[in-house]
């Protein structure tokens, strides 16, 4: 009966309540359905979803691709079929840009289901899933994004400029997905900047060392307009900054690695492109912090913009502390990336100077400034009436 009024209702909000309807009889009946039955029913979400996804409403085919990703998940060790699911939806990457958008949702929304417990019955069958799926199609859905944003900084997809800004957004989603999966099971903290090293499978290092992996973030970050992609392409660039030592096959590569990033953010620092979005400024801060927690001050000083990098995060620095008022929430990062370099310098060996000696001392003084110009700003004015509470 959902399927009827799926098949024939062009009412959006019939076809919703059908969807959601479909998902719930799904999940709690899933075990008294044949195999060759779950199967018949994915199929038939991901011809409607060909045929009529493009011109249905947004949140009916965003409901669609929810129940499409639900039964992957439930049906992944009951049939090969449903391990197959990337090259069934890799054919909508190559078809109109309305297609191309909702494969690149389903794959986002596979990632995320599989990547969460909500929906499974126990820990274990949920590790057992989220292990068997990082094996086997996490990487492909990785390869297939990173092919899309490449197609994208070509001016290879014949799209308007609204596709191609939501193909953007989409496709960094679906990147971001795959660098924060939970790889070993052990969920990061992402509230607190302690996180150990991102454990990427050994398989995708030829991926991660190819230059223009990293390249294609910091191009997208610059000709994109301020916003939701240029952000997320900076959370993408603070994973990558985050990526286990023993995944590079060499201190060469590592290096070389590191070098990449740090022109990188050097390329934003010099004209302060985007900077004037919240989100864009904290995102940066984030990065800056992960460079120094994954990487030896030894390491970063032999970086060839060294010296030009330092100077301009100084100046970044005591420019955020000024500006407290606006980057409140961003200040802490900078912090533990000074300190971090604080501490490091006592292990710094060798006759490369880390010139920290002249940036401290004013990024210090900045620093206390600011906070006595809070204290100022948060002073009662003269006139005030002793008698009234401020903070009501």
């Amino acid at each position: 009966q959902c399927q009827f009024v799926l098949d024939h209702s062009k009412m959006a909000y019939a076809q919703l309540v059908a969807a959601n309807a479909l998902r719930k009889l799904a999940v709690t009946s899933w075990n008294h359905m044949p195999p060759a039955h779950q199967i018949d029913f994915r199929n038939y979400l991901l011809s409607y979803l060909a045929q009529r996804g493009p011109s249905c409403e947004p949140f009916v085919s965003t409901s669609l691709v929810k129940i499409v990703a639900a039964v992957t998940k439930l049906g992944w060790f009951t049939s090969e079929e449903h391990q197959q699911i990337v090259g069934e939806v890799s054919k909508f990457l190559h078809a109109t840009p309305g297609h191309l958008i909702l494969g690149l949702q389903l794959l986002l929304q596979l990632v995320t289901e599989v990547n969460t417990s909500a929906g499974t019955r126990s820990i274990t069958q949920q590790r057992k899933v989220s292990s068997s799926f990082r094996d086997v199609a996490l990487y492909q859905i990785l390869q297939l994004g990173l092919s899309t944003l490449q197609q994208l900084a070509t001016n290879a997809i014949p799209a308007s400029a609204d596709e191609i800004a939501k193909i953007r957004e989409c496709t960094l989603g679906v990147v971001l997905s795959c660098l924060t999966f939970d790889f070993i099971g052990t969920t990061i903290d992402e509230a607190s900047e302690e996180t150990g090293t991102i454990q990427l499978p050994s398989s995708w290092r030829p991926t991660v060392e190819e230059r223009s992996t990293t390249d294609v973030f910091f191009d997208i970050y610059a000709t994109a307009p301020a916003g939701p992609s240029s952000s997320k392409a900076l959370e993408v660039l603070v994973q990558l900054a985050s990526l286990r030592r023993s995944l590079f096959s060499s201190d060469e590569e590592r290096q070389a690695f590191l070098e990449r990033l740090v022109r990188g953010t050097l390329s934003i620092l010099q004209p302060q492109h985007g900077l004037t979005n919240h989100a864009n400024y904290h995102e940066l801060c984030r990065l800056l912090v992960r460079l120094k927690a994954n990487y030896q001050l030894s390491e970063l000083v032999h970086v060839g913009c060294y010296h030009e990098w330092i100077t301009l995060i100084a100046s970044f620095t005591i420019d955020s502390f000024k500006h407290w008022q606006w980057a409140a929430n961003s200040i802490h990062y900078l912090l533990s990336l000074w300190s971090r370099l604080v501490a490091s310098m006592s292990y710094l060996k060798g006759d490369v100077p880390s010139q920290l000696e002249s940036f401290v001392p004013q990024v210090i003084a900045a620093f206390i400034a600011s906070r006595m110009e809070l204290v100022r700003a948060l002073q009662p004015p003269d006139d005030a009436d002793p008698g009234v509470d401020l903070d009501d």
